[in-house]
């Protein structure tokens, strides 16, 4: 069982030393999960339909490249939003043709990088439209060409995260006045557009508002391919969105049911006329990460306890800015990585290390009496924690070791990403450049001071 994983590996990091004095905090990534949940994907779409379908995995949720390579070696491919997630997918040696190029505001040089390496590219508007133009007039290409579309079918219970409500940044607004006519003229006028895309699910959003949103899609494809009297659309890129359970380890809503659930309700979306696309990010990697933190001490303030831990907004960033949305589980292991048993439960606050007084992992919670030496584990962290890390304070990035257990418990680690130290904390700070704002009126440097200049 993953729980047991995890136990077996948070005892291994102690005994391994990865958490020391001077490295409080480590993610551990279990490797294992992570193939079995790219592997459930695959299982649940391919149990629906014949058709070719590429999971391009979106790279946000974990920008490290040895995740990336570990989902390529999957079967996965790759999503990316911006030239820095395009230049890690292909540090992971992610073929070009399995990556597929999104975001709502893409450079000349972004789109013409992609079109002459034949990724797919998503259009997100018709002023980025008109840049395609452009390019692909100058030079043809092998690149798969869509646009994306906004169906406005509303918003789940988390706002910052819905992607298909009437005023979303995202896509082209399907129900705007003119708005769908205009997307059909656009492709009968442009043979080379051969895609349609919409991502309409996150956290937050319940599947049945997501499959609404993706049947839109497949109506409008359906319209435009009437329209032009021939298969134009080629493939379907649905997105992703599945959302976590972050109340238990049980794996909530699973791959298989979300498939069923497009299969029963959008039914010509698997009858192989349309290869698909996916970018999921989130289920694939959450529950398959866990942030340790030694604790450094325990108090009481108005009667309440509080233990003040070493991983707080650095690694947690969106559970402390907003938990009601991001709330987290929190396991308690004793100093030798053994699970706190017995005692009883005690109402009490879990704090980070940060000089804000929101910085906290968890607010009254039931959990064993906490003392210091022990360490704290923030469950259900494989996306968007600590691959995402947050600068406050000049607090150091976390090193990332994935993990499998062998037969026997026996744990291997393998480092993703050493702990960040504090000579690379200062170089990234202009360390190398200490004078360079401490020129006078006249602008001489320092050293200039009292010379005459030529």
């Amino acid at each position: 069982m993953a729980s047991d994983r995890r136990d077996l590996a948070v005892r291994a990091a102690v005994d391994q030393a990865l958490l020391t004095g001077t490295a409080p905090v480590a993610a551990l990534l279990d490797t294992d999960g992570v193939r079995a949940s790219a592997a459930a994907l695959r299982a649940a779409f391919a149990a629906v339909t014949d058709a070719p379908v590429l999971h391009a995995f979106a790279v946000k949720a974990s920008p490290l490249v040895p995740v990336l390579r570990l989902l390529y070696e999957a079967g996965l491919g790759a999503e990316v939003a911006s030239p820095g997630e395009l230049a890690l997918a292909r540090a992971a040696g992610v073929d070009p043709a399995r990556i597929v190029l999104d975001s709502p505001a893409k450079t000349m040089a972004e789109l013409g990088e992609a079109l002459a390496l034949g990724i797919a590219v998503n259009a997100d508007n018709f002023q980025e439209l008109a840049r395609l133009d452009a390019l692909v007039g100058r030079r043809p290409t092998r690149s798969p060409i869509g646009l994306r579309v906004n169906p406005q079918i509303g918003a789940g219970a988390i706002d910052a995260l819905s992607t298909a409500t009437a005023t979303s940044k995202f896509g082209i607004a399907l129900r705007d006045e003119g708005a769908r006519a205009r997307v059909v003229r656009a492709y009968l006028d442009r043979p080379w557009l051969t895609r349609l895309h919409t991502h309409s699910g996150s956290q937050g959003v319940p599947l049945p508002l997501l499959a609404t949103g993706i049947r839109e899609v497949y109506r409008l494809a359906e319209e435009i391919n009437a329209a032009a009297g021939r298969r134009q659309i080629d493939t379907l890129d649905i997105g992703g969105g599945l959302p976590v359970n972050f109340s238990s380890d049980e794996e909530t809503p699973t791959y298989a049911e979300y498939a069923r659930l497009l299969a029963d309700g959008v039914p010509g979306l698997f009858d192989g006329r349309y290869g698909l696309v996916t970018e999921f990010g989130r289920s694939l990697l959450a529950k398959h990460g866990t942030v340790l933190a030694r604790v450094e001490y325990t108090k009481t303030s108005g009667e309440r306890p509080i233990a003040v831990t070493h991983a707080g907004v650095q690694v947690a960033t969106r559970t402390v800015y907003d938990p009601d949305s991001w709330p987290l589980r929190i396991a308690v292991y004793d100093a030798k990585g053994m699970p706190r048993t017995g005692g009883g439960a005690v109402e009490q606050d879990v704090a980070g290390p940060a000089c804000f007084a929101g910085d906290l992992l968890a607010v009254g919670r039931r959990l064993p009496p906490i003392e210091p030496g022990d360490i704290v584990a923030a469950l259900d962290t494989g996306a968007y924690y600590f691959a995402h890390h947050y600068a406050y304070n000049s607090l150091a990035r976390p090193g990332v070791y994935g993990f499998t257990v062998r037969e026997g418990g026996d744990v291997r680690f393998a480092t993703v990403r050493p702990p960040q130290t504090l000579a690379e904390i200062v170089a990234e700070a202009g360390g190398g450049r200490p004078d360079v704002l401490l020129m006078d009126a006249a602008g001489i440097p320092p050293a200039g001071r009292g010379k005459t200049l030529p």
